[in-house]
Parts: C-alpha cells; structure tokens; sequence
C-alpha cells in the first residue's frame, strides 16, 4: 500500500522525501528565509549522527543514520531522506498517517556555523548549516507548498539569546 503528503511517501515501512527544499523563499517571524544548494554539504560530509524524529521530540526517535534507519542525501533540489520507520507505536502511527496522505510534511533542526548565512535586509539565506535531526511533522510546515518547515527565532529575539546562531524550533 502507498500512500503521500506534500513530498513524503510511504511505502511498506519506509518513508521517503525532502525535509528541505532550496531557493524556495518563505516568511518566518517577521523576515523571509530562503537555504542555498550546498548548504548541507558540509554537515552530511562530517558523517555526524543526524536523528529522525517526530515533531521535533527526542522522545519520539524514529531512526539515525549512525544505525543507517535514516538516509539522508543532497541533491538539486534539496535535502532527501529515506527512513525505515521502527515497528513502534509512533512508528506504525506515522505510517497510518502516511498512507492515508495526513501527515504536514517534514522540518530539520539545526545550527547555524559562523559565516553560514547571510543577511540582506530582513531576508536570510542558509548558506551552510549542522544538521543535528529531521523530523516528520503531523500539522503544516513552514514553507507552504514543500515538504520542508524551518523554526527560527525571530530576528528581535536574538539579542535576548546568548547564541543568536542556533535555530529555534517550534512544532505547529
């Protein structure tokens, strides 16, 4: 049985899509943010343990690729994974979700490394960024229209944050 939403597709045990999408322009807290080709090279090179996770929750793990559940791979047109979804109840969960084309789509966390990104304005592009975990998102990602949802702080926020690099995320 197959099964889809916005860009994920389910098939057997296995999810596959973009958790991120490049130059593809959208409104976060107050500004517009847009992730250049390349911007995870780096970071898929370092060969660092990215997580699969539901909503952003470390409680709901749904595959790594240091076990090799989760693929992750760039392309021309952004951030493609492939997962093998456990037999859990989050797991079977998101499945059911999958196949009957509920799911929101998929999000990344991250951090942001000096010289990373660049800023025009009140427009953000992700030139390079740390990939730490993707996640499936149940309700509406951030970039309507993709697969993709980003959760940063709004830019008025940051001088209140130690470390205005890190991304803020925030499930819908």
């Amino acid at each position: 049985r197959r099964g889809a939403a916005i860009g994920v597709t389910a098939s057997g045990r296995t999810l596959s899509g973009y958790a991120a999408t490049f130059n593809d322009p959208t409104a976060i807290g107050g500004f517009t943010e847009r992730i250049a080709p390349g911007a995870f090279t780096r970071s898929l090179a370092s060969g660092r343990d990215v997580l699969a996770l539901l909503d952003h929750r470390a409680d709901v793990l749904l595959g790594r690729t240091r076990s090799g559940s989760l693929k992750l791979s760039e392309d021309a047109k952004g951030l493609r994974f492939e997962l093998s979804v456990p037999d859990t109840q989050a797991g079977r969960d998101v499945i059911a979700l999958a196949e009957r084309g509920d799911l929101g789509g998929c999000s990344f966390g991250f951090t942001v490394p000096k010289g990373g990104d660049a800023w025009d304005g009140d427009r953000r592009e992700l030139r390079s960024v740390e990939l730490h975990e993707v996640s499936i998102v149940q309700a509406h990602p951030a970039y309507e229209g993709t697969e993709v949802a980003l959760r940063n702080r709004p830019r008025e926020l940051q001088m209140f944050i130690l470390n205005p690099r890190k991304a803020w995320l925030e499930t819908v």
